[in-house]
């Protein structure tokens, strides 16, 4: 089913729309111009998506094409596993002279958001869990590692460059309002057959609550307000697509107790990524890497997921945009090191509706530890829900920490050297991180 549901894919991102007034034989674009995709794509994780996608460009007069002046993205989608996605994020360098303004607002809610407790290969998983079948005697539920959140986000930052520099500083403002709670039984039994209804059991998150691992007044989420700011250093030729240079950030994030938050803590988010131009506009080869802990205070367990960097922030790690082939969220710590290496070929350039394209070609793999683990009181774990003391134990503290593995690859459609349609699949190489993953989005992963 995956195999055919890939071809599936690939065929429909092939519907783009794009509207710009330019000749075909101008080498740089001018003026305003439209990618605009219908979202009909699978993610292991979240399930099969359906929405829209449009990202709005102003090249000005073209001088610095393929460099843009202002970028508009506008996304919305809904998933067959519960999930709903409305997103806008604008960026330019125009609005103020001399300073890069990002801004981003989103809803997110997942109605089966992965949870499968703290600190990575520490906390068990069991497929077997999950999979409801004549022959599984182990089987619990198919929502045993979710539970169910609803997010608000809202995120403004600035950049200034240096004069006569590659440097910039940045400085930015983000607000997380993250709403948790059991998933709605009820809810996804009112639309199955008696024969595949879910039991009424408690879940992985249910147990941390009772045993106090997930604290009472941490259970349901809370508001979070923190400032970013740092320094970076960006020599690549190209923010969207790009063949060489250097990007690297060290980034504070604070969240301060006067700002309504519950908590008061810091976190240091390091990430150095490169782009080796191995044949010029053929081949390049990118790495990541990414080192974010915590510095001082206490983070709230529904802050942990988020792998946030100066452009975005993404859950994780695991998933998509990160460790592609892992379970989404499989790592939850205060601190880790993540890495990805690519690969990028491309092998076939064309002209298209008075547009440029090309197809790429990457091999990749994605690579992640604990460095910092999230502590807990585990005295209240005893014998419990059907399972012994030992075993309960044996849940939240299973092997000690190793890495995490995934190799893939994947297939990218870039337009105009900016709208970029990704397609991915990855393999995990440990059975506790899941089997495999297919994601469809846009961007490159960094």
């Amino acid at each position: 089913m995956r195999n055919g549901l890939f071809l599936i894919l690939l065929s429909s991102i092939s519907t783009i729309f794009f509207a710009q007034e330019t000749d075909t034989l101008n080498k740089n674009k001018t003026g305003f111009g439209l990618g605009f995709v219908p979202i009909f794509a699978f993610d292991s994780d979240v399930g099969l998506k359906t929405g829209i996608a449009a990202n709005i460009f102003h090249y000005g007069n073209g001088e610095n094409y393929p460099k843009y002046e202002h970028s508009l993205l506008l996304k919305w989608y809904r998933t067959t596993k519960g999930s709903r996605l409305t997103q806008v994020i604008y960026d330019s360098d125009k609005i103020i002279e001399n300073v890069r303004l990002t801004s981003e607002f989103s809803y997110i809610t997942d109605q089966t958001l992965g949870f499968y407790g703290f600190n990575g290969s520490k906390s068990f998983y069991n497929t077997n869990y999950e999979i409801q079948s004549e022959n599984n005697t182990n089987y619990i539920s198919k929502i045993y590692y979710k539970y169910q959140r609803k997010m608000l986000r809202f995120k403004i930052d600035f950049q200034y460059p240096f004069k006569g520099t590659k440097f910039k500083w940045l400085i930015g403002f983000s607000h997380y309002n993250i709403m948790i709670q059991s998933v709605d039984r009820d809810k996804i039994n009112s639309h199955k057959s008696t024969k595949v209804l879910l039991p009424d059991t408690a879940t992985l998150y249910d147990k941390y609550v009772k045993w106090g691992i997930i604290k009472n007044s941490e259970k349901n989420g809370g508001k979070i307000n923190y400032i970013k700011s740092g320094i970076i250093y960006d020599s690549r030729d190209n923010t969207s697509n790009c063949n060489s240079g250097i990007w690297t950030e060290i980034l504070l994030l604070y969240a301060p107790s006067f700002s309504a938050n519950k908590s008061n803590f810091g976190k240091l988010l390091l990430t150095h990524r490169q782009y080796f131009p191995l044949k010029l506009n053929k081949l390049t080869f990118a790495y990541r890497l990414s080192y974010q802990t915590k510095l001082w205070g206490e983070i709230p367990y529904y802050m942990l997921p988020f792998f946030i960097d100066s452009k975005k922030t993404e859950d994780g790690l695991g998933g998509a945009k990160n460790l592609r082939g892992i379970l989404r969220n499989r790592i939850v710590s205060n601190g880790f090191v993540n890495g990805t290496m690519e690969l990028r070929w491309k092998f076939w350039s064309l002209k298209f509706i008075k547009q440029d394209f090309y197809l790429s070609l990457n091999c990749f793999t994605d690579v992640a530890t604990v460095t910092e683990e999230y502590k807990f009181n585990s005295d209240l774990v005893k014998s419990d829900f059907g399972f012994s003391e030992e075993s309960n134990l044996k849940t939240i503290n299973y092997s000690n920490n190793k890495f995490h593995f995934t190799y893939g690859v994947g297939v990218y459609i870039v337009m105009n050297k900016n709208f970029v349609i990704s397609t991915d699949y990855g393999r995990a190489v440990y059975n506790q991180d899941g089997k495999s993953g297919i994601y469809v989005g846009l961007d490159f992963i960094f």
